[in-house]
């Protein structure tokens, strides 16, 4: 059977807020809707279901982000994920300036966690605490 992975879905506690930082780091958002009714109930799972949501592509076409903030029933907020807390992190992007990604992060309130690193002369890479906690890593491949 084939399969195919058609996007990442993250729960956010302010809509705008993220597809801000997303955009602002090079995605397009590809469309926006409010969802609700039976068969959102039942897909997802939650009765009352009733969302925001905006889905975003990278430059590339590969990959996709679904955003989702919560109208009803409330959004469940939860302490700061940690890089090793059982769960779905980080959301990664390949960048070709790692220091420009770094300053539009910046000006969306986001900083790394510790530092920026450099994996075996191959790669400079960061974990970013990304909007609603988000953690978000972004990676620049060295040339050579």
């Amino acid at each position: 059977m084939p399969i195919r992975l058609e996007n990442v879905g993250i729960a956010v506690r302010d809509i705008e807020s993220a597809v801000g930082f997303f955009t602002d780091l090079g995605l397009t958002v590809l469309g926006r809707d409010t969802v609700s009714g039976e068969w959102a109930d039942t897909a997802v799972g939650l009765d009352g279901n009733h969302v925001k949501i905006a889905l975003l592509q990278t430059p590339d076409g590969h990959g996709r982000l679904e955003l989702f903030e919560y109208i009803h029933p409330e959004a469940i907020e939860n302490g700061p994920t940690r890089p090793n807390q059982i769960g779905m992190h980080p959301v990664a992007f390949s960048v070709d300036d790692i220091e420009q990604a770094l300053k539009v992060a910046a000006r969306h309130g986001c900083h790394p966690l510790r530092g920026v690193a450099t994996y075996q002369d191959a790669y400079k890479l960061t974990y970013v605490r990304g909007p609603s906690g988000i953690i978000v890593m972004l990676a620049e491949q060295l040339k050579g």
